[in-house]
């Protein structure tokens, strides 16, 4: 228990590093993965994992997840990372059916292999962006090697105080999400709408930092730019940034980037809400994220890449 406890806090060292992402869903797990390979001093990626995601972007999850393993191999070259492509897998093509039946990917039994090499002194941290399938895939697979030796740290769910918790990571598989509250691993929540949707940039502030830099800077720019203005034009808008903020959590030594509290695991729901209930073994909760701190590291190393 107690070494569960510790290992709710941020790592003091490098530590060893999985990366599961909706890439191509959004415009921020470009920037996370951007982020996360350009922070050597605290993180050692071994694995990058492909998740699924149904929205107007993709026909199905299947499709969502095809275009997220192409989009994870666009960013890896635009970095000159091609040396990693070995570490990617493809993830789940549909959610869980329920919470005892895992779906089977290249993803989850990598990484419930992989957690077997780990212990709890030693754990293996999941930085999951998207539907949280693979990752429940493979707690449901190896639930002792993945509850026991690793931590999870999940962009997904609402504020604890949001008046509904539909929000897009969650409502894809909430069995998923209850697999992964109800499993005892140390988890790390970052809440979406209360938390970090304060996580917001402009075209002017992408254009001063990021454009024409080089190859990743640019393309993050711009990919974020085109966005926004394909629904925003001729208004003023700002876009947030979500995904990036799940793996500054392993560099927030001394609070730096964001605050957070122990809280019991809170229960997500059919109904769209939590239920909370005092018992529940405790997760990490970030309550707070300090934006303009986070994007001054952010920015000044993606001016770096290729240096």
């Amino acid at each position: 228990m107690q070494t569960r406890l510790e290992n709710l806090n941020v790592p003091a060292q490098v530590v060893d590093v999985v990366l599961d992402t909706d890439t191509y869903n959004e415009i921020d797990d470009q920037f996370a993965l951007a982020y996360m390979l350009l922070s050597p001093e605290r993180i050692r990626p071994v694995g990058i994992c492909a998740a699924p995601f149904l929205n107007s972007k993709s026909t199905s999850p299947a499709d969502g997840m095809e275009k997220s393993h192409r989009e994870i191999m666009k960013v890896l070259g635009l970095m000159g990372r091609t040396d990693l492509e070995p570490l990617v897998h493809r993830g789940s093509e549909r959610y869980l059916p329920d919470e005892k039946t895992p779906v089977p990917s290249d993803a989850a039994a990598w990484m419930a292999a992989k957690a077997a090499e780990y212990s709890p002194n030693h754990p293996l941290y999941i930085v999951a962006l998207g539907a949280i399938t693979n990752v429940a895939s493979a707690i449901l697979m190896a639930p002792e090697a993945m509850t026991r030796n690793t931590v999870i740290v999940w962009l997904g769910g609402h504020a604890l105080e949001w008046p509904d918790n539909r929000e897009f990571n969650l409502r894809q598989d909430v069995a998923g999400a209850r697999v992964l509250f109800g499993c005892g691993a140390p988890v790390v929540q970052l809440p979406c709408c209360g938390v970090v949707s304060e996580f917001r940039t402009t075209e002017g502030e992408l254009k001063l930092w990021l454009q024409d830099r080089n190859p990743i800077a640019d393309y993050l720019c711009r990919n974020t730019i085109e966005e926004a203005e394909s629904y925003a034009k001729g208004t003023a808008w700002s876009r947030c940034i979500w995904d990036v903020t799940a793996v500054a959590w392993l560099l927030n030594d001394g609070n730096r980037f964001m605050n957070s509290c122990l809280v019991p695991a809170p229960i997500p729901e059919y109904d769209g809400q939590y239920a909370l209930r005092r018992d529940r073994h405790l997760i990490r909760y970030v309550y707070q994220i300090k934006r303009d701190a986070l994007f001054t590291d952010l920015f000044g190393k993606l001016q770096q890449a290729g240096k």
